[in-house]
């Protein structure tokens, strides 16, 4: 059987890393492209190598479980613009034939960095162009396209304390127009990403999948984000225990390898550009989150709001039927086995003495 081979921009991210590990195990062969900024390196989470070499100063080379990775560290828009042709610079493998194209690098970190640096993540917009382009001029060895959109795409009067709704795929509609603004730079990002999914499909023939994640959380995500962050402090005990906002702000919480499998999903069974939902329906609060993870730590605890911290939307959930529909699928993982996990790994943290942000 030939090898089967796919390209993860931002691989060495939580999601990415997830991700990789899945394709692996599915007998894939994985190009990773990812500057680090975020990221971690593959010397720290690629298990079962056997096999390590640098070829270059920024091009590392993996066999790992019988499978071959490739590591380029450079951001993902400078790769595609070698690959393109249109920069110069110190030369970078040419990229083989893939059979399925990930598009998940992208400059984010929480509400800290979407609200706090929107410039910085406004090269989003340049990062998925370069995809694009890249993938419609080599359509015969891009395989199929899998973008990573985010519900912060959705309008956001639809997301406020009164009159919310929950998220529906035709709430963004390109057909005619009807968009709404999207959760700042990030949010337009993701729309424009979209855009050009659709372009990439309907003008250039080519297969591509959208998903729009909610918020998704699990072991070995960063602390910037919210999940992880509470349950550290849970682990440790906080009496009180911080949440930031008010805590009523409410979100839609997905464990990562329920959103891995739903990418997978959506990108062996939607070919026309459209987006779908990965979601559970489910609105919950942070104050409830904090409660959660408390009650499964074995104590009692109040509740601190921080209103001196960046809070985003008041409520972002998915309605899950059309996703539902066209995977044939919903979350597996309940939030009280998926809080466990990570509250599992946060107790890890705390034994080992590593440093805690408040």
């Amino acid at each position: 059987m030939p090898t089967k081979t796919a390209l993860v921009t931002g691989g060495c991210g939580f999601v990415g890393r997830h991700l990789t590990r899945r394709l692996l195990g599915l007998g894939y062969d994985v190009w990773l492209v990812d500057n680090l900024s975020t990221g971690t390196h593959p010397d720290r989470w690629l298990a079962d190598v056997e096999q390590r070499s640098q070829t270059a100063a920024s091009v590392f080379q993996y066999r790992s479980g019988g499978r071959a990775v490739t590591f380029l560290q450079m951001d993902a828009l400078g790769a595609f613009l070698r690959w393109l042709g249109m920069v110069g610079g110190d030369p970078i493998p040419a990229p083989p034939p893939f059979e399925l194209s990930v598009a998940l690098a992208s400059v984010v970190g929480g509400r800290k960095k979407i609200e706090g640096d929107p410039m910085e993540v406004a090269i989003d917009l340049g990062i998925d162009a370069a995809f694009f382009l890249w993938a419609v001029r080599n359509k015969e060895n891009a395989g199929r396209i899998l973008y990573a959109s985010s519900s912060a795409a959705y309008p956001i009067h639809l997301q406020q304390k009164t009159g919310h709704v929950a998220l529906q795929e035709k709430m963004i509609d390109f057909s005619t127009g009807e968009l709404g603004q999207p959760d700042l730079t990030y949010g337009w990002s993701k729309l424009t990403g979209e855009y050009l999914a659709r372009i990439a499909a309907q003008h250039y023939g080519m297969k591509v999948a959208c998903v729009r994640p909610f918020s998704g959380y699990g072991e070995d995500q960063d602390l910037s984000y919210p999940v992880p962050a509470i349950a550290l402090r849970a682990a440790r005990g906080d009496n009180p225990i911080a949440v930031w906002g008010t805590g009523e702000q409410g979100r839609d919480f997905v464990y990562i390898e329920d959103c891995i499998t739903a990418l997978l999903l959506a990108s062996e069974k939607i070919e026309d550009g459209s987006g779908v939902n990965i979601g559970t329906g489910k609105l919950m609060t942070f104050i409830d989150v904090a409660r959660l993870f408390v009650r499964l730590a074995g104590y009692s605890a109040e509740v601190k709001p921080m209103i001196d911290k960046p809070v985003g939307v008041q409520s972002r959930y998915a309605d899950p039927a059309e996703m539902e529909r066209r995977l044939g699928w919903k979350p597996q993982v309940s939030v009280e086995d998926g809080f466990s996990i990570v509250l599992a790994e946060a107790r890890r943290r705390v034994a080992q003495g590593l440093d805690i942000p408040q």
